[in-house]
């Protein structure tokens, strides 16, 4: 079995809760471990988080959420579409994690953590528009 759905709204925070209300519905649909939701589900609010408040800044726009869940191999890939500035987030240096919160720069833990707990990132500028997938075995 394999499932392709996807929700497209407005990149605001308010809709922080439909967006992962829509992935866990398809997560839930299709049997996926609990410990596997809610690291797709904490990457993916990472993910969002960042195209709401700076994508389309200081205006708004669509993003485009898609889920895809394969049997063979049993895996969840979770792609962000949004048409705001081109902004590919695995260029960013991770951030050093040995320095305390104090003496480290801000921002890059959210899409560190997301690349830490996700199988495979990637990131492309394509027909204008930029789509992060993120992917997660299981």
């Amino acid at each position: 079995m394999a499932i392709r759905n996807e929700l497209t709204l407005e990149a605001t925070i308010g809709n922080l809760t439909p967006v992962l209300a829509f992935i866990e519905q398809q997560l839930e649909k299709t049997g996926c471990p609990f410990k596997t939701q809610m690291q797709i589900a904490i990457a993916a609010e990472e993910i969002y988080v960042n195209i709401a408040r700076y994508a389309y800044k200081p205006g708004t726009g669509e993003v485009t959420v898609r889920l895809e869940v394969t049997d063979e191999p049993a895996a969840a890939s979770l792609t962000f579409i949004d048409s705001g500035t081109p902004f590919d987030p695995l260029k960013k240096t991770d951030p050093d994690i040995t320095l305390s919160a104090e003496e480290r720069d801000i921002g890059g833990l959210g899409i560190y953590m997301t690349k830490k707990s996700m199988d495979e990132v990637r990131y492309e500028y394509a027909g204008e528009k930029n789509v992060f997938t993120m992917v997660k075995n299981y």
